[in-house]
């Protein structure tokens, strides 16, 4: 049945094609200008996200720092249902940078799917 439908379609573009002639002058649309963008707001809700990512808030103790990762043992996160326990979150360089393993610490998340990224972090 598909088949069928793109069969016809195809044979219905061809036949509007066969219908023109040279002397005809092709036109072209040309789409409207975009409307400028708003100025961006500060702080997360300026952030850009996916159409399932979600933000949450969390705090814990760092366990580990890498050069673009925090490990944090967290309590529980009610935004995400996410019980208390360790995992390691994606970071920018600069905020994995300014906290240390021991640190007492709160964060905000940007999560899509299961995967967490910090994207604020700051010492308690």
């Amino acid at each position: 049945m598909k088949h069928l439908v793109l069969t016809l379609a195809a044979l219905g573009l061809a036949g509007s094609l066969a219908a023109c002639t040279k002397k005809e002058a092709a036109t072209e649309t040309v789409a409207p200008p975009a409307a400028p963008a708003a100025a961006p707001a500060a702080g997360m809700a300026a952030m850009p996200m996916a159409a399932d990512a979600r933000m949450a808030e969390g705090t814990g103790t760092v366990t580990a720092v890498t050069a673009d990762s925090v490990t944090i043992d967290h309590a529980p996160i009610p935004e995400v249902n996410w019980p208390a326990m360790t995992m390691g979150f994606k970071a920018s360089p600069e905020l994995a940078k300014s906290v240390k393993v021991g640190d007492k610490v709160a964060f905000d998340l940007k999560l899509q799917g299961s995967a967490g990224e910090i994207t604020a972090i700051t010492k308690q």
